[in-house]
């Protein structure tokens, strides 16, 4: 049976084909957690650091969860660094926290909130991100108004990137 949360220990590592670092998750531990799945986790590192995740899979039936550059500044982080990881599932709606500016517009309107909860996670997921990215907000209010207007435009089944964040 898959454990809700998890601790082992790993090392920082640079991604071979991108730009950026990751966390190994070993074989072993996605064994115990049910495999690399669609489940999102809060990843928390030496106890302080934590964040909102997805395992991808990796070599050898291992996995790696992607550590961004905010990431590695904010935790004075360095490839090789040994840590402690602990991943417990992530059991918040969407898996990432949502924009109060884009909750506050959702709650506001019937066919956006049904046309955004029906996207597809990773669609979904991006939105929030997309607003999310910017600290004005202002301008976080000026994207969750235009994605979710785009979204509304679109035809049900037909929604892309480019359609949601079209200006």
């Amino acid at each position: 049976m898959p454990v809700n949360s998890i601790k082992f220990k790993s090392k920082i590592k640079k991604l071979e084909h991108l730009s950026g670092h990751y966390i190994q998750v070993p074989a072993p531990v996605v064994v115990k957690i049910g495999g690399i799945s669609k489940q999102r986790w809060i990843c928390t590192i030496d106890g302080s650091l934590s964040w909102q995740c997805g395992i991808v899979a990796h070599k050898l039936g291992s996995g790696y969860v992607i550590l961004n550059q905010k990431l590695m500044k904010k935790g004075e982080l360095k490839e090789g660094m040994l840590i402690n990881v602990e991943l417990k599932k992530d059991k918040s709606k969407f898996g990432m926290t949502v924009p109060q500016e884009l909750a506050e517009l959702l709650a506001q309107d019937r066919e956006g909130i049904s046309r955004f909860e029906a996207l597809a996670p990773g669609k979904l997921r991006y939105i929030i991100y997309y607003v999310n990215q910017v600290k004005s907000p202002q301008l976080r209010i000026e994207r969750a108004v235009r994605c979710i207007n785009n979204l509304k435009k679109l035809p049900k089944g037909k929604e892309s990137f480019a359609g949601i964040l079209a200006k």
